[in-house]
């Protein structure tokens, strides 16, 4: 690593030659096989993307220019070359740094990114921004193919092109061709244009046309012109429809190449294009080989790409098992996922019932208005959706679900913390928007056998949106099932006391009954309710148990303001008027990185926290 160790920032990357930035390439991909084999993380991407951002980082100077990430896993070479390779040994830990782009983590970083598909409209604002306030520094994308499948992607870019502000997008395109390419004259003008001789000439004659008497004129005329005639030699890229000045497709890993077309860019000063073809995992044998194995991974060895520790069954493995044994059953039943039918558990499904799978990329809002297509003419479709991303399909849920009470089920996986991925991936809203919902249904499994209960319910038994959250991971001691249906009790007790009431849902369950038993060793009695469903609330079964007992303590994994315990206050005071309820959540701050278990003590959901809180509403 004698050149790794030496790169901070941009001015260091000046100072080398090709040879150098050839070996710190090589050094880069083995620091981050080494480094996330210890730790896990998003290792593909960010293979794939080694010379690209060695060149982006000798062209621009970030601590001035802005870079603007689509989705972000794939920044960490940003990172290592902006002064914090030694920091990658907490990379993702509490208190270490993020996976994604973090502003207060560094002014390199120009924007937070953790979803997809907004870094043009973002990128674009910091352009009129510098405009508007006559300032100077350069603005960059980087969108991959990916990220490109979502809508608000076309937004912005249709914006951008028309926008006359001088910025560069970047499209790293690591699994298909953006814009056909057809026969040899396609190769050889996609050369031409990315060279340096056509760059040159473009820009000797625009400045000397514009020079000339009436020259903005002649030049738009003949750029006018020269497109007509490209496109009768050449079908044109969806970018230069757009009006785009388009680069590439440039092979991805040429870094000298990758230099001279970022610096032609930046000089043209206009909405500029640059498409560049990469490999995911370049560089190292298994991840170029399984790259969705290798997109986010725990640890692993680096001499076998095998993950390290037991495989035990997730509530993702859980729902994908689920979801085959209903479809063999039913010929409606079908599955939708947007770009993660992996992480959702749906790959065997997909293999299975290939017609019966829509994967429709990054469009998470085209996602729930198709399920609404296909339940209303008598498909019975299941979404499968993080958390955090369902986030991005709220006015689709009301408007083309919710509206005419169709029957869509709504997987909703990564419900709650999250963990290392930090607060732009914990779902820790959902509960709040979806009971805004008329007519939505909220189940809250706490164990494996209980999502798949309360999963085959929701699409053999009911007939309307209903919603199954569950965590990521697997489940903890409770192993027991107790859905019986809308009809059947929808609290279930899992101890009595006669002192206080702790009442939760969901998988945070167990921190709730060991906080009892830690109450129990100080003389506290507390009986534990779970609720099995938040929409419908079971006030009323609540309450039954809040006779005698007048303090009731509701414990969620949910922002504040996002969950149930005003509602249910409001209604325990019509009920029971003597009880209290007072309540603990993850509070009104967004949740950082790092372990569960280090964050459920920093927000006091931990068993420990939890008892403690009690004792102090109890003292009042």
């Amino acid at each position: 690593m004698d050149i790794l160790q030496r790169i901070n920032g941009h001015e260091d990357l000046l100072n080398l030659d090709d040879g150098q930035r050839s070996q710190l390439c090589d050094e880069i991909r083995r620091f981050l096989i080494d480094s996330v084999a210890k730790t896990g993380g998003h290792l593909a991407g960010n293979l794939g993307v080694v010379e690209l951002s060695v060149a982006i980082e000798t062209v621009f100077d970030t601590n001035i220019d802005r870079l603007v990430f689509d989705v972000g896993h794939q920044s960490y070479v940003h990172k290592l070359l902006t002064g914090r390779r030694a920091d990658f040994a907490r990379l993702r830990q509490y208190g270490g740094i993020s996976g994604f782009p973090k502003p207060s983590e560094s002014d390199t970083d120009a924007f937070v990114a953790g979803h997809a598909s907004s870094s043009v409209s973002i990128a674009l604002g910091m352009a009129r921004a510098r405009t508007l306030l006559h300032e100077n520094y350069d603005v960059v994308a980087v969108i991959g193919d990916g990220a490109l499948t979502g809508g608000m992607a076309y937004e912005g870019l249709n914006d951008a092109a028309v926008s006359g502000e001088p910025m560069v997008i970047i499209v790293n395109d690591n699994t298909m061709s953006i814009g056909a390419n057809v026969g040899g004259l396609s190769s050889h003008l996609s050369r031409l244009r990315s060279s340096d001789n056509y760059l040159d000439a473009k820009r000797t004659y625009r400045k000397v046309i514009k020079a000339l008497p009436g020259g903005e004129t002649i030049y738009a005329v003949s750029s006018r012109l020269k497109n007509k005639l490209k496109r009768l030699l050449l079908p044109a890229t969806i970018f230069e429809n757009m009006g785009f000045t388009y680069l590439g497709p440039a092979d991805g890993h040429d870094l000298p190449n990758l230099i001279s077309l970022l610096t032609a860019a930046r000089e043209l000063r206009e909405p500029v294009v640059v498409h560049v073809v990469t490999k995911k995992g370049k560089g190292y044998p298994f991840a170029e080989a399984d790259p969705a194995k290798f997109h986010g991974i725990g640890k692993f060895d680096p001499m076998t790409g095998k993950k390290l520790g037991a495989k035990v069954e997730t509530y993702s493995d859980s729902f994908g098992k689920t979801m085959i044994s209903m479809a063999e059953k039913n010929k409606k039943v079908c599955a939708i996922t947007a770009a993660m039918p992996g992480g959702t558990g749906l790959l065997e499904f997909q293999r299975r019932f290939p017609k019966r799978t829509f994967e429709v990329g990054i469009a998470e809002e085209h996602a729930v208005s198709m399920a609404g297509g296909l339940a209303k003419q008598g498909m019975v479709p299941v979404v499968a959706l993080y958390s955090t991303f369902l986030q991005r399909g709220y006015d689709q849920i009301m408007q083309d679900i919710a509206l005419l009470h169709l029957h869509v089920v709504l997987a909703i996986d990564r419900a709650g913390l999250v963990g290392d991925d930090g607060p732009t991936h914990h779902g820790v809203f959902d509960v709040g928007f979806l009971r805004q919902m008329p007519g939505m249904r909220i189940l809250n499994p706490a164990s494996l056998s209980e999502q798949r209960e309360m999963l085959r319910w929701a699409v053999e038994d009911y007939d309307g949106p209903v919603a199954v959250r569950y965590p990521r991971g697997t489940e903890g001691s409770y192993s027991a099932c107790d859905w019986q249906g809308l009809d059947g009790p929808l609290v279930k007790c899992h101890r009595t006391g006669g002192d206080v009431v702790l009442i939760t849902y969901g998988s945070i369950l167990q921190n709730v009954l060991d906080a009892a038993e830690a109450l129990a060793e100080q003389g506290i009695e507390a009986t534990v309710l779970r609720l099995l469903s938040v929409c419908p609330l079971p006030s009323q079964q609540a309450a039954a148990y809040l006779r005698q007992v007048k303090l009731a303590v509701v414990v969620e994994e949910t922002a504040a303001g996002s969950g149930i315990r005003e509602t249910l206050a409001w209604d325990l005071a019509k009920l029971c008027p003597e009880c209290r309820v007072d309540g603990i959540d993850l509070g009104q701050d967004f949740v950082p990185h790092g372990s569960l278990k280090e964050l459920y003590e920093r927000c006091g959901l931990d068993a420990s926290s939890i008892a403690a809180y009690t004792r102090e509403v109890l003292a009042r």
